[in-house]
């Protein structure tokens, strides 16, 4: 795993950036307070912080991969004041022998080094604790994009199996009413149940091709929502009429498949089913510039229908819709004298 400070380029500048002002800083101090001339304070600030940065450099690895868990608190102050030892140590000990290859014969400038031993290693306690401060802010950081990232592919499956679910829920009850009216048909009338199986079977074929495609256009719908009332159709006979006004424009946009389908079973369920008389079953839809109008209304016979409450049909549009595009106003209902009317608005996808 790369190191953060060389993995991102502002880390790696604000790095630089830092120790280019401790180096200016202990230049500084050490020529101006300690009498030390200019060369040797050069040499002194370069090979102390830069040895060190190095080594802090290095500590990611140390840390990522040895320090990151321990058993318990104990355990992980022990090992990190056993490794800032050892570091520190070795920071002193590699940066004294250098210095003093190059400076063993200058008298003053050994014995301010010797007596400056303990306040370097107070200054190195320092810079380990703020990089193994830095590193774990990191490693905490990575763990909560992690676990971020899980619970957004969790979420992401949920809703996907709430989704099969809901469409399961609605393709079995379709497919109970389609079997009892074929059932019925292969005595009375063969032709009219050969013709109904044929369509069920493309019916069929359809919602199993998009079990794993969220959307498809409004086209595809369409035609296979078609298949339903002809189907219906030959159950009903002249009781259904279904009159249809889809511009071409709308023809092409992308809805949730099997979306209509419930609706139009429910114009149906409500409409023709309590009915004796023709009953008119109209679908428009209309494109605005930042969703897609779909409306679906039916004649009903007040008298004939019982207020049951909401059917499951119409509860799993609304919860498909939320989970799609989590709104719970895309699906709106009412019923005028003698017209019930359903509202369905698809938003469109944000253009970027």
């Amino acid at each position: 795993m790369l190191n953060p400070i060389t993995k991102n380029k502002s880390y790696l500048i604000i790095f630089i950036t830092v120790w280019a002002v401790i180096i200016a800083i202990h230049i500084f101090i050490i020529n101006f307070f300690y009498d030390v001339n200019s060369m040797q304070s050069l040499a002194d600030s370069l090979v102390f912080n830069l040895l060190f940065a190095v080594i802090g450099y290095n500590l990611w690895y140390v840390i990522r991969f040895s320090l990151r868990e321990k058993a318990s608190i104990f355990d992980l102050i022990f090992n990190h004041f056993l490794v800032a030892a050892i570091t520190i140590s070795l920071w002193l000990a590699v940066s004294y022998f250098s210095l003093s290859s190059l400076y063993s014969s200058n008298e003053n400038y050994m014995h301010f080094l010797r007596e400056t031993l303990p306040w370097r290693a107070v200054t190195g306690i320092f810079y380990y604790l703020l990089f193994v401060l830095f590193y774990y802010v990191i490693l905490y950081y990575e763990d909560l994009q992690e676990k971020l990232k899980n619970e957004a592919r969790l979420q992401n499956l949920i809703t996907h199996a709430e989704l099969e679910t809901l469409k399961s829920q609605i393709n079995p009850h379709f497919l109970f009413n389609s079997l009892n009216s074929i059932s019925s048909l292969t005595i009375t009338n063969p032709d009219k149940a050969q013709d109904m199986v044929i369509k069920l079977s493309d019916f069929l074929r359809y919602s199993l091709s998009h079990d794993k495609n969220e959307k498809t256009s409004l086209n595809e719908e369409f035609e296979n929502m078609q298949r339903y009332l002809d189907i219906e159709k030959v159950r009903f006979g002249h009781r259904l009429n279904f009159v249809f006004d889809i511009p071409e424009n709308c023809l092409k946009k992308l809805i949730p498949n099997m979306i209509l389908q419930p609706l139009i079973e429910n114009a149906i369920k409500h409409g023709v089913y309590n009915s004796t008389e023709e009953v008119q079953i109209e679908m428009k839809c209309i494109e605005k510039s930042d969703y897609l109008k779909i409306e679906i209304s039916n004649d009903y016979d007040l008298k004939a229908i019982k207020k049951t409450g909401e059917g499951i049909g119409l509860k799993n549009i609304k919860k498909r819709l939320q989970l799609i595009y989590h709104r719970q106003d895309l699906l709106t209902t009412s019923a005028d004298k003698m017209v019930f009317t359903a509202i369905l608005i698809i938003p469109k996808p944000i253009k970027t």
